[in-house]
């Protein structure tokens, strides 16, 4: 818990970790508060055709403890693995608990998951049990014959062919349920990276993972908790930002966390949600602020209750974050982290520790540099990876059957993020891109993100990607790849158009040489534009266009 100083360095200095040598994530998020307050609401689920409905902590409590019961008799154990298929939903955030106080480990994944994607994930980790609704059951039945640890699906509509139904299984467990006595380092959940630059691998996280996170949330958060705090994201809680930058700490401090069913972000429904449930903390991927910015009556419907706003995923960018400023007269606190070891760097307004174009500096608690290959330090203004020391709370344990590839993570005690960054003289830290996403021109070093969303800023653009496409004479050249917004043509005046804007407001050795336009841009389940496609899909170019004629 970070106590509030009135300065960055105070904070940091003042800050010790204390981890107890017993804890369990589904007991410090339901039965605390359950025993201290037992009607305080933990959820809220906003329903756009009616009123909210809520669940109070003493409602998860014991229903989580019967789901507990109920997966124990049927076989699920301490250490086995269960995936959860589903949408933000009380379901979903009662079945998490569950798994925790069972000892089992949660694997949460995104039902936009196609059907490949899903058998990959369940049988690397070999799960025994899934939680999922018709629509992941219907992708389930394509491969359940293949998934030879499989032995138990709970549907939450119901029972049904080769399913028990998620009411029924509360209803033979007991809310007596003793939970297992867990220690920090104990596996508690197994979450897939985004596959961006290789296979996707399972990060396992121990118990402590949810301690880990809690001063960055505070940080962020300025120091949530405050009377009438009220939590949402739009961020799929099967993602590490859903999850452990909003609904396992807000519970954990006792803060109700609105959910909505929806699986496509839209920026008037957003504010709608926001406004009749009173939420005053959101944690809004960059992707979804510059949705807002498309939308062109968001100043008006904005809702004026917010207290706190943080971002991460991707770089936020200058232009979002002075847009939001202008418009939404929000600061956007922005945070880094990966599912590997989350939420370490991190703004905090309340604090004056917030600048444009720059992610932060490292949260209290957490050990942050910017190293060579070599795992020595650069110094303030030069380019480095961005890496974590161990021990750190947040840490991931491993990953899940690979001890190659967790090795290969390291440099000495330094926890390597595959990102770069600067840091500034004044110690904040700039993220310009993952290795394989720095464009290399003409001598410089390029990163995407910055011009992505000065490209956003463009009144006609909804949606940008930034790569390098080879070049004999610059070794890449920048190629952007846009998607206009609604009712806006494209035209060659409008490429030129475009070109010149970030040239003007950037530089000119990163305005893209080559302008395309798309229809959609393709997103990771967590909102990331996945730029591998294009870059993939500009190395091709420059080979049919250099191949020799026939």
């Amino acid at each position: 818990m970070l106590e509030r100083r009135d300065s960055y360095d105070a904070l940091r200095s003042a800050f010790r970790w204390t981890i107890p040598d017993r804890f369990n994530i589904g007991v410090a998020v339901s039965d605390v508060w359950a025993s201290r307050d037992p009607g305080r609401v933990a959820l809220v689920e906003w329903r756009p055709d009616g009123a909210p409905a809520t669940l109070s902590f003493s409602e998860l409590s014991a229903r989580s403890s019967a789901l507990a019961c109920a997966l124990g008799a049927r076989g699920v154990g301490r250490g086995d693995r269960v995936a959860l298929l589903l949408p933000q939903s009380f379901e979903t955030a009662i079945s998490h608990v569950a798994i925790y106080k069972l000892g089992a480990i949660s694997v949460p994944l995104a039902l936009l998951f196609g059907v490949e994607a899903l058998e990959y994930r369940l049988a690397t980790a070999g799960v025994k049990a899934v939680i999922t609704n018709a629509a992941g059951a219907q992708k389930l039945a394509r491969i359940r014959s293949r998934l030879a640890d499989l032995e138990l699906v709970v549907l939450v509509e119901g029972d049904a062919a080769g399913a028990v139904g998620f009411e029924r299984l509360l209803a033979e467990g007991r809310p007596e349920f003793r939970p297992v006595d867990t220690t920090p380092d104990d596996p508690a959940m197994m979450i897939f990276t985004s596959g961006t630059t290789g296979p996707p691998k399972g990060a396992l996280h121990g118990h402590r993972v949810l301690l880990g996170h809690l001063p960055g949330m505070q940080m962020a958060h300025e120091f949530m908790p405050e009377p009438g705090d009220r939590f949402w994201t739009p961020a799929d809680w099967a993602w590490a930002g859903g999850l452990l930058n909003a609904l396992l700490p807000a519970l954990y401090f006792g803060v109700p966390v609105v959910s909505s069913r929806s699986e496509k972000f839209d920026p008037a429904a957003a504010c709608a949600l926001m406004r009749e449930t009173g939420v005053r903390n959101a944690f809004i991927p960059p992707t979804a602020l510059r949705m807002m910015k498309s939308q062109r009556d968001i100043g008006r419907i904005f809702p004026k209750g917010l207290r706190t706003a943080a971002s991460a995923g991707e770089a936020l960018g200058r232009e979002t974050y002075e847009w939001a400023k202008a418009e939404l007269g929000l600061t956007v606190n922005e945070i880094y982290g990966q599912t590997e070891c989350n939420l370490v760097l991190g703004s905090c307004a309340a604090l004056g520790i917030s600048r444009a174009g720059s992610t932060g500096k490292p949260v209290p608690g957490h050990d942050v540099a910017l190293i060579d290959a070599e795992g020595r330090p650069v110094p303030a203004g030069e380019p480095g990876q961005i890496a974590v020391r161990r021990p750190d709370p947040v840490m991931f344990l491993e990953y899940w059957n690979s001890p190659e590839a967790t090795a290969q993570k390291f440099v000495g005690d330094w926890m390597t993020t595959g990102d770069q960054g600067i840091a500034d003289r004044d110690g904040y830290i700039h993220f310009f891109g993952r290795d394989d996403d720095v464009i290399t021109s003409a001598g410089y070093r390029i990163g995407p993100g910055e011009i992505e969303d000065c490209l956003t800023g463009h009144t006609s653009v909804a949606l940008a990607a930034a790569v390098g496409k080879p070049d004999p004479l610059r070794t890449e050249i920048v190629k952007a790849y846009i998607v206009l917004k609604e009712g806006v043509e494209p035209s060659e005046s409008l490429r030129e158009e475009i070109r010149g804007w970030v040239r003007e407001r950037l530089s000119a050795h990163e305005y893209p040489r080559e302008v395309e336009f798309v229809d959609s841009m393709p997103l990771t389940t967590t909102g990331k534009v996945i730029r591998r496609i294009f870059r993939d899909r500009a190395r091709r170019e420059t080979e049919e266009r250099s191949a020799p004629a026939a």
